[in-house]
């Protein structure tokens, strides 16, 4: 009338001790993927800083401070020989108020900034300024390179 403590574990010849052994390891190894996405991290810190500028305008030096921005600003600027870029696009000088003003019409509310070379004409650069005040653009600001102390 006894039992034998083998067949009370399940027959004692091994099986479950060697299910074990063989089991699929259910956790995940999130090494691998911290790797990855720290690469893509410091190539895109090393990158994001290339795209912003498109057009190769030499910018004057003032002592103001830099203004934190979160959304992508629109850029209008003035080349050395008085051509006009809305982002990277060239435009004509009469063209810049309706563009804008299509831009305003899709939801954009931001600060405008004028870039103006500093071999760029003075007077090309207020009128691009006036015509963009005149159609009622309040909110503009001016593009400088900080200062180096020398």
């Amino acid at each position: 009338m006894g039992m034998s403590v083998a067949s009370a574990r399940g027959g004692g010849n091994g099986r479950r001790r060697r299910g074990r052994r063989h089991a699929l390891m259910s956790e995940i190894n999130v090494t691998p993927f911290v790797d990855v996405m720290l690469v893509l991290l410091i190539i895109f810190m090393v990158a994001a800083p290339l795209l912003t500028v498109g057009v190769p305008i030499d910018l004057p030096e003032t002592q103001a401070e830099a203004l934190n921005s979160e959304t992508q600003p629109i850029t209008i600027s003035v080349n050395n020989e008085g051509r006009i870029y809305l982002q990277e696009t060239e435009v004509p000088i009469d063209e810049v108020v309706a563009k804008l003003q299509a831009i305003a019409q899709a939801g954009y509310d931001e600060r405008i900034y004028v870039r103006g070379d500093r071999a760029a004409d003075y007077g090309t650069v207020m009128r691009v300024m006036a015509r963009i005040s005149a159609a009622g653009f309040r909110n503009l600001g001016l593009v400088t390179l900080q200062e180096q102390d020398s």
